[in-house]
C-alpha cells in the first residue's frame, strides 16, 4: 500500500491522532511519518550525526527591520515613547500615530544582495549550514507565503527571499535552516496599538488601532499586553495559535529545512508539537525515512529527553553537555545598526572553540545592511574567521569532546546561566586552552600566540587525565616539525620564529 504523505500528515495535525493511527499499519506509519505529535512520541528523537559533525553556521538575521539600519526590534521600539529608536523615527519618518511600521515595509529594497557570493564567503569561511530568517516578531513573513500578505513576495524586495537562500545554501552544499519568532508576536507588537502618555499627541493612538492592518499588528484585544511583555504563552488566544501552526506548516511543506529554530520555548503545548512532529516527519520522508531535521529551543527542558536541540542565545555552556547543543550570537546586534562595533575574528574563534570543546555548535549572524550587502567591517571579520579556519579547522568538523574541555584562567570562572553570558569569560590568552578529540588524535587549541612555547599543563607525563603515550605533535598550518617534550610540567612544544596567527594555534598530539 502506497501512502498519501500530506493525507497522513493532514490527518495528524488536523484529526485525532488515534483516528490517522487507525488507517494504516505501524510499519507504513513508522516508514511514513516517525513522530506523533506527543511528548512520548517526540522523546525518542535523536540529533542526527550531520549535526554533531558540523559545528559552524552562519545566520542571516535579515528582514523589514534591517531597512532602517537602527538595530534590534525597531518594529517594537518605534511605538514606545522615549526609547532611542522612537526618537529616531519621528525626526526620520514622523509620529507612528501618521507613519507606522506598516510604511516601512516596503523601504526593504535588497537592491545588491547576491545570496549566491555571499553563500560562497561563508563556505569559505567554514560554515556547515545556514539559517536564514523566516518570519521576526514583526509578522512579516520572508517567503511566499500561503496565509500573510505581509510577505517579501509581496512587498518590499518582492523576493522569496527564504527560497532564494535554501537554493543558494543547497548548491554549496550547505545544510539549510530557518528562524521564526513568529510566536510570541501577538505580545511584541501589542505596542502597536498606544499611544503617547505626554507631549502635543498625547492620546492619539498609533496606527496598530485600525483594523484594516490587523493582519499585521493583530486585532484589538492583544492591546492588553501593551505594559506586560512576558516570554511565555499565558492569554494568547487559541486563534492566533492555530493561525502560527498553519504559517509554520507551510514553511516547512515548501522548504523542508535541515534546522528549525523558536526564538524561545517550544510553544502552545499541542500546537508546537505538531509543528515538530510535521517537521521531522517530512524530513522522513524525504530522507528514506531517516529524520535528518534538528529542531532547536531555548528550554532545557524541552531537550531534556529527544525532542530537541537545546540553543544558548549569545551564551555558552559551563561544561561538556551530554547531547549537542548550539550557541546563536551575532557579530553585532540581531538586526543591522549603522556604525556597530563588532565583535573580532578572534573574539569568534575564541567563543568556536569552546563551544565545540563542551560539545555545541556556533551559529553566527552577519547582520546585512538594506543592501543585503556585507559592510567592510564585517568583511574583516569574516575574513579573519575564514583565514584561521583554513588552517585549524580539521580539529572543529567532526571531532568530539575528550575528558576536559580545557585549561587555563578561563576555565576558573563560573558560569551559572545557559544565556547572555558569552562576555562573563572575558578575552582568552595563551594559557587558555581548550580540547577536542577525533579517533586517537587530540586537538589543543592554545588561545594566543605563545611567544617561545606553548605549554599545556593538562598533558602532564601520568598526569590524572591519563591521556597516554604522545606519539607525535604537529602544530598545524606549520610546514616544518616542532621540537616537543612532554614531562612533570606538561607538553611544552616550541614555537617557530615566523608567527603563524594573532588569533591562536593548535596543536595536533597523535596519541598511542
Amino acid at each position: 500500500m502506497r501512502i498519501d504523505r500530506r493525507k497522513l500528515l493532514h490527518w495528524m495535525g488536523g484529526a485525532s491522532t488515534a483516528l490517522a493511527f487507525s488507517r494504516f499499519s505501524p510499519a507504513q506509519l513508522a516508514a511514513a511519518a516517525p513522530f506523533a505529535p506527543t511528548r512520548e512520541s517526540l522523546a525518542a528523537y535523536r540529533i542526527p550525526e550531520w549535526f554533531r559533525d558540523a559545528k559552524f553556521g552562519i545566520w542571516s538575521h535579515w528582514g523589514p527591520q534591517s531597512a532602517i539600519e537602527d538595530g534590534d526590534w525597531y518594529a517594537r521600539n518605534m511605538y514606545i515613547q522615549g526609547s532611542e529608536q522612537y526618537q529616531y523615527h519621528v525626526a526620520n519618518y514622523g509620529h507612528p500615530s501618521k507613519v507606522g511600521y506598516k510604511d516601512l515595509v516596503g523601504n526593504w529594497k535588497a537592491a545588491k544582495w547576491d545570496p549566491d557570493s555571499l553563500m560562497g564567503l561563508y563556505k569559505k569561511a567554514g560554515a556547515k549550514y545556514f539559517m536564514s530568517m523566516g518570519v521576526h516578531h514583526d509578522n512579516f513573513d520572508l517567503w511566499n507565503s500561503k496565509y500573510t500578505r505581509w510577505n517579501a513576495v509581496e512587498m518590499g524586495p518582492k523576493r522569496d527571499v527564504v527560497g532564494t537562500w535554501r537554493d543558494a545554501a543547497r548548491r554549496h552544499g550547505l545544510r539549510f535552516g530557518v528562524s521564526e519568532h513568529l510566536w510570541i508576536s501577538y505580545k511584541w507588537f501589542a505596542v502597536s496599538h498606544g499611544a503617547d502618555k505626554t507631549g502635543p499627541l498625547a492620546g492619539v493612538a498609533y496606527d496598530g488601532v485600525d483594523p484594516q492592518y490587523a493582519d499585521l499588528y493583530h486585532d484589538a484585544a492583544s492591546a492588553k499586553f501593551i505594559d506586560d511583555l512576558q516570554w511565555n504563552d499565558d492569554g494568547i488566544p487559541d486563534s492566533w495559535r492555530r493561525h502560527y501552526l498553519d504559517r509554520m506548516t507551510d514553511l516547512i511543506d515548501k522548504y523542508q529545512p535541515d534546522l528549525l529554530y523558536t526564538d524561545g520555548h517550544l510553544p502552545f503545548a499541542e500546537y508546537g508539537l505538531k509543528m515538530v512532529a510535521h517537521l521531522y516527519n517530512v524530513s522522513a520522508q524525504a530522507h528514506s525515512g531517516q529524520v535528518e531535521a534538528v529542531y532547536t529551543s531555548k528550554e532545557p527542558a524541552d531537550c531534556a529527553v529527544g525532542t530537541c536541540a537545546l540553543d544558548h542565545e549569545r551564551g555558552v555552556a559551563d561544561g561538556i553537555a551530554e547531547q549537542p547543543w548550539q550557541t546563536d550570537t551575532c557579530i553585532g546586534q540581531w538586526h543591522y545598526k549603522r556604525g556597530q562595533k563588532y565583535k573580532s575574528a578572534k573574539k569568534v574563534i575564541d567563543m568556536l572553540t569552546d563551544i565545540v570543546s563542551k560539545n555545541g555548535n556556533l551559529l553566527l549572524n552577519f547582520p546585512l545592511p538594506n543592501s543585503g550587502e556585507l559592510d567592510a567591517e564585517e568583511m574583516k571579520v569574516l575574513e579573519g574567521i575564514t583565514a584561521w579556519m583554513a588552517v585549524n579547522s580539521e580539529g572543529i568538523y567532526a571531532t568530539r569532546p575528550w575528558k576536559i574541555y580545557g585549561e587555563g584562567p578561563s576555565t576558573q570562572v563560573a558560569i551559572k546561566s545557559s544565556g547572555f553570558n558569552e562576555d562573563k569569560r572575558g578575552d582568552f590568552g595563551v594559557e587558555d586552552v581548550r580540547f577536542t578529540i577525533k579517533g586517537s588524535t587530540l586537538y589543543a587549541f592554545v588561545m594566543g600566540w605563545p611567544e617561545k612555547a606553548a605549554l599545556v599543563r593538562t598533558l602532564v607525563k601520568n598526569g590524572p587525565q591519563n591521556s597516554g603515550r604522545i606519539q607525535r605533535v604537529t602544530l598545524l598550518g606549520y610546514g616544518g616539525q616542532v621540537k616537543w617534550k612532554q614531562d612533570e610540567s606538561g607538553l611544552r612544544v616550541e614555537m617557530p620564529a615566523e608567527r603563524l596567527s594573532e588569533i591562536g594555534i593548535t596543536l595536533k598530539v597523535e596519541l598511542a
